[in-house]
């Protein structure tokens, strides 16, 4: 069996890493992007505004991340939000579809007990490089 390449992802327009991972790693066709908080890449604390600030920033933060790994929104297969209270499931939401609008990624979502620097959401993905074929 062949080896597979795998690559860093990374871009100074989304929070450095706090801690030993990477923004993004790229192996083959396949870009698992780590969970982003909704931290200013500029200050690298949380933005002000709540939980849907909060999530706005963590999907602008991935977005970024996800232009340096060669992709966009459209690549997102799947993603997994972490909230801190369950009951922000559907502020989220409001948010979460103005960035996938069309084939919404596969999606898991759960409550925690807490998340990094007292977040209020934490959102991760898996993204395909490339053009997708969309079939039904």
């Amino acid at each position: 069996m062949g080896e597979v390449e795998r690559k860093v992802a990374y871009t100074p327009r989304a929070p450095v890493r706090q801690g030993v991972y990477s923004q993004a790693i790229v192996v083959d066709r396949t870009v698992y992007v780590s969970g982003q908080l909704g931290m200013d890449p500029v200050s690298s604390l949380l933005v002000p505004g709540g939980v849907q600030a909060q999530a706005r920033q963590a999907l602008v933060n991935m977005g970024e991340i996800l232009k340096a790994a060669g992709c966009g929104y459209e690549n997102v297969v799947k993603t997994t939000v972490l909230l801190a209270d369950i009951n922000d499931f559907d502020n989220v939401n409001e948010v979460y579809k103005q960035f996938f609008t069309r084939y919404f990624p596969a999606r898991a979502a759960y409550q925690v007990a807490a998340l990094p620097r007292g977040g209020l959401v934490e959102i991760e993905a898996v993204a395909v490089l490339g053009p997708i074929a969309d079939v039904s």
